[in-house]
C-alpha cells in the first residue's frame, strides 16, 4: 500500500536522491531549474509517496512562478522510482497535488514535459508562454484548476514569490 503525504523537510535528501536516479544529476541544467534557483518548493503542495515500510516510492514538488502580473505554479519534477513505476503513481501523485492546489486557491498549474502523457490529466500546450531557454514550446503545458485560468496569460515564465491572484 501507497501513502500520500505532504514533503516534509526531513525528506529533502531523500527526494534529490530520487530525482537523481530517475533524471540524472545533468537535471539541474534544465531550464525550469532557473525558476527554481533560489525559491523554495511548496510545502504546503509537494508530496511523496511512500510504501508500507516507509521507503520513498515518488515524489512531486510544486513551485511558485509569475507570468506577467499572474500567479502559477510550476509542477516538476514529479518522479517515480523504478521499481513503482507503471503502477499509475506518477498519476496518482499528479492528481492529489494538484486537487490540493485548487483547494488552497491556485487557479494555474504549468510544466514543461511530454503532452501525451500530461494531456490524461488536463494538460494543454500553452500560447504566449516563454519559457527560459532552451526550452521546446511545444513541451510547455498548462492546466486550468478554476475556469479558464489561462485565458489572457502571455508573457515570459519568471521565478515568483509564494502568492495567488
Amino acid at each position: 500500500m501507497i501513502e500520500l503525504k505532504p514533503e516534509r523537510p526531513d525528506d529533502w535528501w531523500e527526494v534529490e536522491a530520487l530525482f537523481d536516479l530517475v533524471f540524472a544529476p545533468g537535471r539541474e541544467a534544465l531550464s525550469s531549474y532557473r525558476l527554481r534557483d533560489g525559491v523554495a518548493p511548496l510545502a504546503t503542495l509537494s508530496r511523496v509517496a511512500r510504501d508500507g515500510d516507509g521507503i520513498l516510492a515518488g515524489a512531486i514538488r510544486f513551485w511558485p512562478i509569475r507570468i506577467g502580473d499572474a500567479a502559477a505554479l510550476l509542477l516538476g519534477p514529479v518522479a517515480v522510482h523504478p521499481t513503482h513505476q507503471g503502477e499509475g503513481l506518477g498519476g496518482a501523485l499528479i492528481r492529489d497535488a494538484t486537487d490540493a492546489a485548487k483547494t488552497s486557491g491556485w487557479t494555474r498549474v504549468m510544466l514543461v514535459g511530454d503532452a501525451p502523457y500530461y494531456q490524461r490529466f488536463g494538460f494543454e500546450k500553452l500560447q504566449g508562454i516563454t519559457m527560459p531557454p532552451p526550452t521546446n514550446p511545444d513541451r510547455v503545458l498548462g492546466l486550468s484548476l478554476q475556469g479558464d485560468a489561462w485565458a489572457g496569460i502571455h508573457g515570459i515564465v519568471q521565478r515568483g514569490p509564494e502568492g495567488r491572484d
